[in-house]
């Protein structure tokens, strides 16, 4: 009687797994293939990053962030006084952008400041020109670029520490790829190659639906 009793026992469980599994294969069913998975290089996907910004241009001109990100973009945060970090990041997205140039993939690259007491228009438009033909600056009210970097997440702090005119800024090191259409899509460290980065976008970019 026990192993019989054992036996039906086993059977529920069994009975209630299948079912559970089911729930969940017919639930996981209902929920929209993610085209890009194999191109994340971590769980991204559907991260709460980016968003809609106002800023300014090199020419002193106001531009939303769908002006200015009309393809698939890299986005940096940085200052033009940032010793090291900030070229070398930007300088590898450019590197990055002329290894897809010639793979027949175009991208843009947006440098939006974090210190927008030194970074003028002009600085930020020359600090993006001499990093790539294509990269764009911009920078903005402190309520801009502290609404900006929100939004993406971005922390940063000026070091009281020193000269007042001769600061640092802490601050985080990403590459945001953001696609039209899709919004944020996956980040790329200050520790990754050009190459790298390059097949990560690359990825994207042949994923993405045709109009992304």
């Amino acid at each position: 009687m026990v192993k019989l009793y054992a036996t039906v026992a086993a059977a529920v469980v069994a009975l209630g797994l299948i079912a559970t599994g089911a729930y969940i294969v017919g639930k996981s069913s209902l929920q929209p293939a993610d085209p890009f998975a194999q191109c994340r290089q971590g769980q991204t996907g559907g991260a709460d990053i980016g968003g809609p910004f106002t800023l300014v241009d090199k020419d002193g001109k106001t531009v939303t962030d769908a002006e200015v990100m009309t393809k698939p973009t890299l986005v940096y945060f940085g200052y033009t006084f940032c010793p090291d970090v900030c070229p070398m990041d930007m300088s590898r997205n450019a590197e990055a952008a002329d290894i897809l140039e010639e793979q027949g993939q175009d991208i843009n690259l947006v440098f939006i400041t974090i210190d927008p007491a030194r970074d003028t228009a002009q600085a930020v438009g020359d600090f993006a020109a001499n990093i790539h033909p294509r990269a764009i600056g911009l920078t903005g009210s402190d309520a801009q670029i502290a609404a900006a970097a929100k939004a993406y997440r971005v922390y940063f702090k000026k070091q009281e520490d020193g000269d007042p005119n001769y600061y640092l800024m802490d601050h985080s090191a990403f590459s945001y790829l953001m696609l039209p259409g899709s919004g944020f899509a996956d980040f790329y460290k200050h520790g990754a190659s050009a190459e790298e980065v390059a097949q990560g976008v690359g990825c994207f970019l042949d994923a993405a639906p045709r109009g992304n």
